[in-house]
């Protein structure tokens, strides 16, 4: 529970705006996508490093967007069971969240000229997109999450987009075991927007946010979960089948241990319960990366 706003400091209350404790979701791709590098020899320290960096602002840009807009769509209420949200609260004025993020966007883009320098155009084009994305998930007059389209985006940007990116940026090129190993990443970063949604299926159905959860109902947001999970674990086996030299890529199971738990939470709980499994679920995702990263190294190293 939170303590009054007048026994908040400014840092506090921008902690809380930035929730730190979505970032390893962020990280996770890069992780990836530099150890992908190092296997086929190209890692290159610097880029990988702006590319961590830009990520992460990136998340964050995303967090006070999503704070401040779902705010004004009224999808944020006193009945809200998420994580706290600054502006809901009236700890920060919608303004100073506005601030905060094209500030926060406009770091990131800083970052971007680098990787642009080293990547080329093709990384504008990424780079723009992603931001617009961020905004336009909660923001503008056709907000993404709003109409069902966040899990794909979602995949698209946390998955596909920043595990191929990182590693464009240090080889220059993408290869299909790459664009493969992509997927988990971003199964998994999907995995924790649907136990979101789950979690806020009732207040998103009355504020019109209609996200899938709200369409297909919690069994549908159960299915999926489920589904998102499997796979993420059966691609390191497709991995094996192109190349067995990549079997260490299964240490990705000794994550295992952490699904079964996050799975009777989502099948069993409501409301605000689900907040295990949220956050839950990103820590999955973190140590997944870090597991095929570790085989990665080791399939090189071996």
């Amino acid at each position: 529970m939170l303590t009054s706003t007048a026994k908040k400091s400014p840092l506090e209350i921008w902690l809380l705006a930035i929730r730190p404790r979505t970032l390893p979701a962020a990280a996770a791709p890069v992780i990836v996508g530099s150890a992908l590098a190092f296997y086929d020899d190209a890692f290159q320290f610097l880029p990988a490093l702006a590319a961590l960096l830009g990520a992460l602002l990136l998340q964050i840009g995303a967090n006070l967007a999503n704070d401040v807009f779902d705010f004004k769509k009224g999808a944020d209420t006193s009945e809200r069971l998420g994580p706290p949200r600054v502006t809901q609260m009236g700890l920060l004025t919608p303004g100073q969240v506005y601030i905060g993020m094209i500030i926060v966007f406009a770091l990131a883009a800083l970052i971007g000229l680098y990787l642009i320098y080293v990547g080329g155009w093709v990384i504008l084009g990424i780079g723009i997109l992603s931001i617009v994305s961020a905004i336009a998930y909660t923001g503008g007059p056709f907000p993404l999450g709003y109409h069902g389209l966040g899990d794909i985006f979602v995949f698209l940007f946390f998955g596909l987009a920043a595990v191929c990116g990182t590693y464009f940026v240090q080889a220059g090129r993408v290869t299909n075991f790459v664009w493969l190993a992509a997927n988990p990443i971003g199964l998994l970063a999907v995995a924790i927007l649907v136990v979101n949604n789950l979690r806020d299926i009732d207040t998103d159905r009355a504020a019109g946010k209609k996200t899938l959860a709200v369409r297909f109902g919690a069994r549908g947001a159960q299915v999926e979960y489920l589904a998102l999970l499997a796979i993420a674990y059966l691609v390191p086996l497709l991995f094996i089948a192109l190349n067995f030299d990549l079997i260490w890529i299964l240490l990705t199971s000794f994550s295992i241990p952490l699904v079964l738990p996050l799975i009777r939470i989502v099948l069993h709980e409501r409301g605000r319960a689900l907040n295990a499994a949220l956050a839950g679920t990103a820590r999955l995702e973190f140590m997944y990366a870090l597991l095929f990263a570790v085989g990665l190294l080791l399939a090189r190293w071996l």
